[in-house]
């Protein structure tokens, strides 16, 4: 029997990029969200200990089933394994998606 898929979930919160591993994710029947489920975490006896790791292991602690809205996925990867929890100060600005476009000037 093949193991169940894990997937890497990059999340754009409050001016962070999350990189977050679940096994199930699934379109969720609140209009405009995504459900993902069972997150996996790194091993946590590792000499080494990432504060934004742990942040977000203590975030995501307990939880059951989390939303994330459709606008704030940056994009979902099927992985081999799960990696580390990640959690980044971004910068750039990320668009929402969808967007509404700029119609250009008209010309008189």
């Amino acid at each position: 029997m093949a193991a169940k898929p894990i997937y890497r979930v990059v999340v754009h919160q409050q001016g962070e990029i999350w990189d977050l591993y679940v096994r199930e994710i699934f379109q969720s029947e609140l209009w405009g969200f995504i459900e993902v489920e069972e997150f996996v975490f790194e091993d946590a006896s590792r000499v080494v200990v990432d504060p934004a790791s742990e942040k977000l292991r203590h975030t995501f602690e307990g939880v059951k089933r989390s939303y994330l809205p459709l606008n704030a996925i940056v994009r979902i990867d099927e992985v081999e394994r799960e990696g580390p929890l990640k959690a980044v100060k971004s910068d750039a600005q990320v668009a929402e998606f969808p967007r509404p476009f700029p119609l250009p000037p008209r010309g008189d």
